[in-house]
């Protein structure tokens, strides 16, 4: 039933959208709002469910060159694995420092991990970034990210 790995990922993918929307779908409804906190998770499971269905039937066949792509190196391995534990410190930190610190944070050192070294343009971005992001959401779309330390 499943022959090539793009069927296999699409079964994958299907199975973790469907929970991804069953969780979405319990998501609180606030009155009042123009748009709700659940239209963006709702449509990205809904997007991500007709992708894998697309995938599935994909009449693309593998070839032993793209099965020697797939091999990744242990050293990537070890960068793979160091951004994830990046990611996962930007979570729990995330509304403790709230998204300004948090974000910029992150960015600068996922940045300077990955190998960007102009600490001035890197410092820049890591602090204009975030703080856009902030006052889009926080004034113009009317959604509150978490504040953290900071008191704005």
């Amino acid at each position: 039933m499943l022959k090539t790995m793009n069927q296999k990922i699409s079964v994958f993918l299907i199975l973790f959208s469907t929970g991804y929307l069953y969780l979405s779908f319990q998501l609180k409804e606030y009155p009042y709002v123009p748009v709700d906190s659940d239209l963006v998770p709702k449509a990205l499971g809904i997007l991500l469910i007709g992708l894998a269905v697309l995938l599935f039937f994909d009449k693309s066949s593998e070839s032993d060159e793209e099965r020697k792509k797939r091999v990744v190196p242990k050293k990537e391995i070890l960068v793979l694995v160091s951004v994830g534990g990046m990611i996962f410190l930007y979570i729990f930190l995330f509304e403790g420092l709230g998204f300004l610190l948090t974000t910029a944070l992150f960015v600068f050192f996922c940045s300077w991990f990955l190998g960007y070294k102009k600490w001035l343009s890197n410092a820049l971005v890591s602090i204009i970034f975030p703080s856009v992001l902030y006052y889009l959401f926080n004034y113009l779309l009317q959604i509150r990210l978490p504040q953290g330390l900071l008191p704005f």
